[in-house]
């Protein structure tokens, strides 16, 4: 394996920005220094200007690989998502067919280790019915085991009590939860049709699936979660009412409940569904603008605790159906890294806080072994990235299969200029380098 080495960058790591030199080699960081210079190395990048951090790990997307591969395949999307600074994806279960038994989720993983530019882990999904087939999950190997507690595809919605209580008693690795009431969301679906008929506006999204229907829903996996000693991680927090839910007050290491914002929710507010109507569809829905500030809010104050994407791309031609027909979920790995970066330009947000829930805070939430940070001895999980090299995204840079973005015609101030994954240049100044393939994530469990 080749060796790379890094001057003149400055790094954000563990809450500081420092300028050093990294060294890496056989796939790990060997030395971080000043004046490395007179080491030798396969390959130099002079990242003078820049800044370097550890590479983005997102622990939520939908890559679609099996049986949607019309909408994204995992080549496309880990090479979408290193472009975007992401170095590890951990994919969730609502595949075709649903990740429902062991056999299924190590399809996902053999299919992972030949076309994944990535690091990559999957979930385990759980239904009704294959309590048994989630018991036998490895909580070395896999990231966690996924509950729809809410409207989903398939037989992925959990709402037998008994099945939900045996799963938080038993399961033996970390529960994350999409949090949506589907009797509320059914009751106000009711409302809409009864009002609009088939013809409902996109606007009426976050009506029908409303911030009662998330905290109803999020609020019983916490009381289930502290009954049964469980360690739950609430997925998409889209409300501001359910940040009551999350403490504060004692590290991240020690919490058994733990939670999720996303980019969308921390960008876009039902303001602008006039304008992105169902480009900006995600469950649970954007909502308001207070919403989208009190989120942003409890990411500064670390009621919660990490940021991904939800990234869930769907084709064009499905997303421009009417309400009821568009489904929900959109592209978002490339360019969460750089939307993050603009509300630092913007004051919003620091850089090591954003370091911190993208890399830090998700290494030290799901225990992943040696990544997460800029450190010796660590897995060289790097992204370089340039603070003021403005470009705007069209349709023409997006990377994802689907081929469109809802940030499209936005002009970010920021540039991804490479990403490293487990030692290996895989991403260079808008170049894709087809070498090797990511690694699968390991568990300190």
């Amino acid at each position: 394996m080749s060796s790379i080495l890094i001057l003149n960058g400055k790094l954000i790591n563990e809450n500081k920005i420092f300028e050093a030199d990294i060294f890496i080699e056989n796939g790990f960081i060997q030395k971080i220094d000043k004046d490395l210079q007179h080491l030798n190395a396969d390959e130099v990048i002079d990242a003078s200007g820049q800044y370097v951090l550890p590479g983005l790990i997102d622990d939520q997307v939908h890559f679609r690989e099996p049986g949607l591969t019309h909408k994204a395949e995992i080549y496309t999307e880990s090479k979408a998502a290193v472009a975007g600074g992401i170095t590890s994806f951990m994919e969730m279960p609502n595949t075709v067919p649903n990740t429902l038994t062991q056999k299924l989720l190590e399809d996902k993983y053999q299919i992972a280790a030949k076309n994944s530019l990535a690091n990559y882990s999957f979930f385990m999904g759980a239904s009704n019915d294959n309590l048994d087939e989630v018991l036998k999950t490895d909580p070395r190997k896999v990231c966690g085991v996924k509950v729809f507690m809410g409207s989903s595809t398939g037989n992925m919605l959990v709402d037998n009590q008994k099945t939900l209580e045996n799963i938080f008693e038993n399961s033996p690795t970390l529960i994350a939860t999409h949090c949506e009431s589907e009797e509320i969301i059914q009751a106000n679906t009711a409302k809409a049709k009864a009002k609009y008929g088939e013809d409902v506006p996109m606007s009426e999204h976050p009506i029908i699936r409303s911030a009662e229907a998330c905290y109803a829903s999020s609020s019983f996996a916490v009381d289930l979660a502290k009954k049964k000693s469980a360690r739950l991680h609430i997925l998409h927090i889209s409300t501001a009412k359910e940040l009551e839910l999350f403490r504060n007050d004692i590290p991240l290491r020690e919490k058994k409940i733990t939670a999720e914002a996303c980019v969308h929710h921390l960008w876009f507010s039902d303001q602008d569904y006039a304008e992105k109507g169902s480009f900006i569809k995600w469950n649970p829905a954007v909502k308001t603008a207070s919403d989208r500030d009190a989120i942003l809010k409890g990411v500064i104050e670390n009621r919660i605790d990490v940021i991904a994407t939800d990234h869930a791309p769907h084709t064009l031609a499905e997303k421009e159906n009417s309400y009821f027909k568009a489904p929900s979920g959109g592209p978002l790995v490339q360019h969460s890294l750089v939307a993050l970066l603009d509300l630092y330009h913007q004051g919003k947000i620091s850089l090591e806080k954003i370091v911190e829930k993208t890399s830090h805070a998700v290494s030290d939430l799901f225990q992943i072994d040696r990544r997460g940070y800029l450190r010796e001895g660590y897995y060289a999980d790097i992204a370089i990235v340039n603070l003021n090299n403005p470009w705007q995204v069209s349709r023409e840079n997006v990377l994802s299969k689907c081929g469109w973005s809802p940030f499209e015609g936005h002009q970010f101030k920021s540039r991804v200029t490479n990403t490293i994954v487990s030692g290996k240049r895989v991403f260079s100044n808008g170049e894709i380098n087809n070498i090797g393939s990511g690694n699968r994530l390991e568990f300190d469990r």
